[in-house]
């Protein structure tokens, strides 16, 4: 499945303007699917989830059939060989050489399985590209004409919203700011570090625009809730209180440009999106700020009506007909219109959650089978821009483990149900990306991802101390736009002594 090649040196090419940036929606729908519907992206997103996904679920039923062998004549070949072919790798002759005098450490097997997993998905992110988007040239430029020149996106935390980025919302990974918080609860002054700095880049280096351009910051919070379960399967950091979910985050995002405005005297170039996401179906709902700036949680624009609303809209293109319904959606609730740009990008998004709406219909009868958690491992540190999947990681940005302690709290939880119930250790990914051109900044990345190695230990070291916490520590230099460097692994084998 993952292909090792070269590593890709060719830098990224500025964006070239375009004027017309929603046309890419038009009328591009099947038999059974809606008019908008860009099927083709679809499908090659669905080999890229399947692909991926599959290759982890093997892991289990693998090491089930290497265990059941251990007592067998010749088991160490008969395990490499099941393990070369439904898995794509061999496993460590040290962790096989002792079964016959003692039990087969599965957990430490599939701790590894795991982390040699994420390393293949990682590296053939970052060389074939699978997730490329076919407008990313001209999505800065699109974003411009709106009014902003940058889109700083906090999701929450949950697996359930990984795919956000690429898969809900159809944007290019590359050109929006993510970072994922329990509960959306963002951090409030790493947020206002980012438009600080994004902010000097604009008026010292004219990067992503000029500081004369009349373009704002724009920061979206996005919230989660379940249509099926809504009590069970909510956002577990508000209790699964949909309405808590939504108004925490609006909440945040007020404190940000307050923040913006008490510090700077320039609220104006703050512009503010609250989002939810039926993580169900992947459907969204977009609360607009009215002409104002004001966010009201109570009457959303919900993809769902959209969708049924212009299943007919055969011979119109996708811009007109959202737009037309905004505008009515708009007026009976009485609420005054946002500014254009702010249309412009909501056609955009709406647009782009049809194609996600019959994505799910399609491939997964139209509700996701894993209401739950399902996520396959922790992905804690700064970095991770390759995990675009539902359901494959939850996320813990952080710096320590101290200022991240109740986002990495909630992983641990999900986890002791998920694999510490069965015996299964969690897997943890410590990764911490730098910027290559600044001297010393890869072996401060190496020496960050060490403490926060040793923190999460001391913090959870009953679990370490039974071999039920596992970790990869890894770096990867942002502007090389090049593979992920392991760094060490928590696990012994032939090639690596236990750290």
């Amino acid at each position: 499945m993952f292909n090792a090649r070269s590593k890709s040196k060719r830098p990224l090419q500025r964006a070239q303007a375009s004027r017309r940036p929603t046309a890419f929606y038009a009328g591009v729908g099947s038999s059974g699917s809606h008019p908008f519907t860009r099927n083709e992206e679809n499908a090659r997103l669905f080999k890229y989830e399947q692909q991926v996904k599959q290759a982890f679920s093997r892991i289990e039923a693998t090491l089930r059939r290497v265990s059941a062998l251990q007592h067998e004549e010749g088991f160490e070949k008969k395990a490499q060989d099941i393990a070369t072919a439904d898995l794509g790798f061999a496993l460590p002759e040290s962790m096989l050489a002792d079964s016959w005098i003692k039990p087969l450490d599965i957990g430490s097997l599939y701790a590894w399985s795991v982390f040699e997993t994420i390393k293949r998905m990682s590296d053939e992110f970052f060389i074939d590209k699978p997730l490329r988007s076919a407008d990313e040239a001209d999505f800065q430029c699109f974003l411009e004409e709106c009014g902003f020149h940058t889109m700083d996106i906090s999701p929450c935390a949950d697996g359930r919203l990984a795919h956000v980025i690429r898969y809900v919302l159809r944007l290019p990974y590359k050109a929006v700011r993510r970072k994922s918080y329990a509960g959306a609860m963002f951090d409030v002054d790493d947020s206002l570090q980012k438009w600080v700095e994004t902010e000097m880049l604009r008026h010292r280096e004219g990067r992503p625009n000029s500081a004369d351009a009349q373009t704002r910051y724009l920061k979206v919070a996005v919230y989660h809730y379940s249509s099926k379960l809504p009590k069970q399967e909510g956002c577990a950091a508000h209790g699964s209180d949909t309405l808590r979910a939504a108004e925490a985050a609006l909440e945040r995002l007020k404190a940000f440009k307050q923040g913006v405005e008490n510090s700077f005297c320039c609220g104006a170039s703050i512009d503010l999106l609250l989002l939810g996401i039926d993580t169900d179906n992947d459907s969204i709902k977009l609360h607009l700020p009215d002409a104002r700036g004001e966010i009201d949680v109570h009457h959303p624009i919900s993809a769902l009506e959209l969708y049924d609303a212009t299943r007919g809209a055969m011979g119109t293109d996708c811009e007109t007909s959202v737009m037309r319904f905004m505008t009515d959606r708009c007026a009976a609730q009485g609420a005054s219109l946002p500014n254009e740009g702010m249309m412009r990008l909501a056609v955009r998004l709406l647009c782009a959650n049809l194609s996600q709406i019959d994505y799910v219909r399609t491939y997964h009868d139209g509700c996701y089978s894993d209401l739950g958690h399902q996520e396959r491992f922790i992905g804690m540190g700064i970095g991770f821009e390759e995990i675009q999947l539902r359901n494959l990681t939850y996320f813990a940005y952080l710096k320590t483990v101290e200022e991240g302690a109740k986002d990495l709290d909630v992983g641990i939880k999900i986890f002791s149900a998920l694999n510490v119930s069965r015996g299964i250790p969690i897997p943890v990914v410590i990764r911490y990306d730098y910027h290559g051109n600044v001297p010393g900044a890869k072996t401060r990345a190496v020496e960050r991802c060490q403490r926060l190695d040793e923190a999460l230990r001391q913090r959870f070291g009953d679990l370490a101390e039974r071999g039920l916490l596992h970790t990869l520590l890894m770096v990867r230099d942002c502007q090389m736009y090049g593979r992920a460097e392991t760094v060490a692994c928590s696990l012994k084998t032939d090639r690596q002594e236990a750290h």
